[in-house]
């Protein structure tokens, strides 16, 4: 039993799909300067999702094994040298790290709506206008974005979901997957979107309506997943 235990690949997904396309590199399915199937069709071939092979793409490109060529492809490097046998953790799933703070702050939001004051109400409108003007000025905002979310988690009382929620957040900007794909789909427009999802977070709060709350919360994080692993994903087809 503890020998089965010992056999079960706890990595990442992305990493065990990464290893999957090296095979087929290493096998010479796919010989250096070739160009790859499109992100769907190795979906369909390895049996998983679109996020997870372009996850596992990036994997690749960083580790020197492809090369994304935006709008053209990914091509198998041609550039001699030691390619791992195996793909290096590199960071929480994109993916999965989008699913999981969808799952927490719906619940914390909800929980905000029944403690929230109008101080704290005060603080998240100065978040969104510290936004909008780091926007404008073509900013990254991230130290609003980040301090909107903690705000509402610590509106709970709660200091273990606060840090949880703060802890997800960074893990956005430490994994290097994670800060490759932030490089390419971040804009002004997306970070727009972004504030004005945040304005309605803010209302449902204000009207203490907890259900509006939660729908306005899990929206925001489900449009941000979109934007985040999958807009732009027809430069990589």
């Amino acid at each position: 039993m503890i020998e089965q235990l010992k056999q079960i690949d706890s990595r990442r997904l992305y990493q065990r799909i990464a290893d999957q396309i090296r095979g087929l590199i290493d096998s010479g399915r796919y010989v250096p300067g070739a160009r790859l199937p499109p992100e769907r069709d190795l979906a369909v071939q390895l049996g998983v999702s679109r996020p997870s092979v372009r996850e596992a793409l990036i994997a690749l490109e960083l580790e020197g094994s492809v090369e994304v060529r935006m709008g053209a492809g990914v091509y198998v490097c041609t550039s001699p040298g030691d390619k791992p046998l195996s793909t290096a953790a590199m960071g929480e799933s994109p993916t999965e790290l989008m699913q999981a703070r969808v799952v927490l702050e719906g619940t914390v939001v909800m929980m905000a709506c029944a403690r929230c004051t109008p101080e704290a109400l005060a603080g998240l409108r100065v978040s969104i206008e510290g936004m909008r003007a780091a926007v404008s000025e073509r900013v990254a905002p991230l130290h609003f974005d980040r301090q909107f979310h903690v705000g509402i988690a610590a509106m709970t009382g709660n200091t273990v979901l606060a840090r949880l929620v703060g802890d997800l957040f960074d893990e956005r900007q430490k994994g290097a997957i994670s800060s490759q794909i932030s490089e390419r789909a971040e804009s002004p427009q997306t970070w727009t979107e972004a504030v004005e999802e945040h304005e309605a977070v803010l209302r449902a709060l204000e009207a203490r309506d907890a259900l509006a709350a939660h729908t306005a919360m899990c929206r925001h994080l489900s449009a941000s997943q979109h934007r985040w692993t999958e807009r732009g994903r027809q430069e990589w087809s």
